[in-house]
């Protein structure tokens, strides 16, 4: 199959053989093999009647996004219909891994005469789950703060209009919390493996009443410890896996619907991301945040991600009549591995490969689709893609498949000869570092534009990390684009919150410290929280969701020493300050 309807991994996985998807990092994800199934999402019109005659599933979404579970053998048939506008296959997601509350001005606005505790407002968490036993989201009666929780790994009771997991109601989880521990998890059976799920909610919205080895109680409050929260443990298709969009987006969805139901405000928060794609805003889940955040009154914050000192991004310029090589070291024992190259699709380039022994292939022209080549003890995929209805960027895909165990090691490189060319601008992205050993990097990185998706999305309010203690930049934290790239995601990330060193609940009791974008992001998600209940609950602008609310984080941020100019590519507008953006 090669669809212009589908985006380039999906044309890829279908030309692949079983074997090599296996040994990929990416070419299985959204494959069931014991079904021969794919899960894709899809942006349509109309009505899906005639695609609902040919699948297993169809699950709709918000503004003509919906998830599609079908069969292989089905999926040209899927792409004739004139309703389906474009199909994706899932990517995976990756986690992105207490003076935060002073230092981000906190403190002022939970106090007279402010005094804003997030009522009134829902926190919507989409992440690993809630250890929701703990003090921290109960209310002083014993009872749980949380709306609903849907568990999509607990198959049984999905909610109206999806159709995996379990939705637990706020009925239910009481019922559990009033049994003793061996009931309660017969009653409501789901947990948070990692603990990542807890600690975000924790510091968005724990209420801090479980007492410390000090013996106090409170000190470890959130930035919203009386909002009420909506959790979604998001799903994996196996046991050992990862969740991955199709199920980040049908959280989102339900979450923005929920709140709409209950009439509520929601601040919603995404600690997750992958590398995959153009990082220019048009991949079908960048769209569809993008789409949803005009839905409800609401606002979505999300992690740039920890690949910034990751190595696994380079960049340049390409000019005619002069090849550029780009060096790729690979560690030893590597069982897969892909390069992504977006490059503007004016431009007209050839691609080499050069193994770590020497052995070349290439120059290798641009045909459309799939060509298969052999380098020693790896197999090469190389993929030239089409620009697709929302880009205007070509992708050149390289999966770097095992013969046998592990991929040739030492330093590849690769060579870009260009034939006609008019912009010239190449980004190259790696796997998240989480699934690469370490080493395995580009030897001449660029750290710009080592945002994760989908916190290159317009509309959310994207999110860095720096360290509340010393007031440093956190060098992990993804960064903005290279200048040009792609003007409309100049200012991105949007804010810097605390993200070194934070205290945060931990499953099964006590509190633990945590760093990383994820446990950032969570404190700009509380604080979006406050800035809503200021306006719409306490009728001082019923209007303060989505953009404005961004706008009023903006304007309030303070300053990081060691940056002059802003908006700047590490902390955007400068570092959360809840008091400062506050329009009184």
């Amino acid at each position: 199959m090669n669809s212009q309807k589908a985006d380039n991994l999906l044309n890829l996985a279908l030309d692949a053989t079983e074997g090599e998807r296996m040994k990929s990092l990416e070419l299985d994800v959204g494959y069931n093999p014991i079904e021969q199934e794919w899960d894709l999402i899809v942006k349509y019109s109309g009505s899906l009647d005639a695609v609902r005659s040919i699948a297993v599933s169809v699950t709709e979404m918000a503004n003509e996004y919906a998830v599609v579970v079908i069969r292989e053998s089905l999926i040209p048939q899927l792409a004739a219909f004139p309703e389906i506008e474009f199909i994706e296959k899932p990517k995976r997601l990756f986690f992105q891994v207490e003076n935060g509350k002073q230092v981000s001005c906190m403190n002022p606005v939970q106090q007279a005469p402010f005094s804003l505790r997030g009522r009134g407002i829902l926190i919507g968490v989409v992440d690993s789950g809630i250890d929701y036993a703990l003090e921290d989201f109960r209310n002083p009666d014993g009872t749980t703060r949380i709306r609903a929780l849907w568990d999509q790994t607990i198959p049984g009771n999905p909610p109206e209009g999806y159709t995996i997991g379990t939705e637990y109601t706020q009925e239910r989880i009481n019922e559990a919390l009033q049994a003793n521990q061996q009931a309660r998890y017969d009653i409501v059976p789901s947990r948070d493996a990692s603990g990542h799920g807890t600690a975000v909610a924790g510091i968005a919205a724990g209420n801090g009443r479980r007492r410390t080895d000090t013996g106090s109680i409170g000190q470890n409050a959130g930035a919203a410890p009386e909002s009420e929260l909506l959790v979604v443990k998001m799903g994996s298709p196996r046991a050992e896996g990862f969740p991955r969009t199709t199920e980040l987006m049908q959280g989102v969805d339900y979450v923005i619907k929920k709140a709409l139901q209950y009439r509520m405000p929601v601040a919603l928060n995404i600690s997750f991301g992958n590398t995959y794609g153009s990082h220019d805003g048009t991949s079908l889940i960048e769209r569809f945040l993008d789409d949803i955040s005009n839905f409800w009154k609401s606002v979505i914050c999300v992690g740039s991600g920890n690949e910034g000192t990751s190595a696994g991004h380079t960049a340049g310029t390409l000019s005619e009549a002069r090849n550029e090589e780009i060096m790729l070291g690979v560690q030893t024992n590597e069982p897969a591995l892909n390069v992504q190259i977006w490059k503007s699709y004016v431009d007209e380039v050839d691609i080499s490969l050069i193994s770590p022994s020497g052995v070349r292939v290439g120059p290798i022209q641009e045909i459309l689709g799939t060509q298969r080549f052999v380098l020693g003890n790896t197999e090469i995929l190389l993929y030239y893609g089409e620009p697709s209805p929302f880009s205007v960027r070509q992708e050149i895909y390289l999966d770097f498949l095992p013969r046998q165990s592990y991929i040739d090691s030492g330093v590849w490189r690769i060579v870009l000869t260009p034939r006609r060319i008019v912009s010239g601008e190449y980004q190259m992205w790696l796997p998240s570092q989480s699934v690469l050993n370490v080493g395995t990097a580009f030897l001449f990185p660029v750290s710009r534009t080592t945002l994760t998706i989908p916190s290159t999305s317009s509309r959310v309010v994207t999110v860095g990390a720096y360290d509340p203690l010393t007031f440093t930049y956190a060098d992990f934290s993804g960064r903005g684009p290279v200048s040009g790239f792609e003007s409309a995601l100049s200012s991105k990330p949007d804010i810097a919150a605390p993200g070194v060193n934070i205290t945060a609940p931990a499953t099964g009791g006590g509190y633990t410290s945590v760093t990383g974008t994820s446990f950032a992001t969570p404190f700009v998600t509380g604080g979006a929280a406050l800035l809503m209940e200021w306006g719409i609950v306490n009728g001082n602008d019923p209007y303060l969701y989505g953009e404005k609310v961004k706008a009023y984080l903006r304007r309030g941020a303070r300053p990081l020493p060691g940056f002059d100019v802003y908006p700047n590519p590490q902390v955007g507008y400068g570092v959360l300050c809840v008091r400062d953006s506050i329009p009184v």
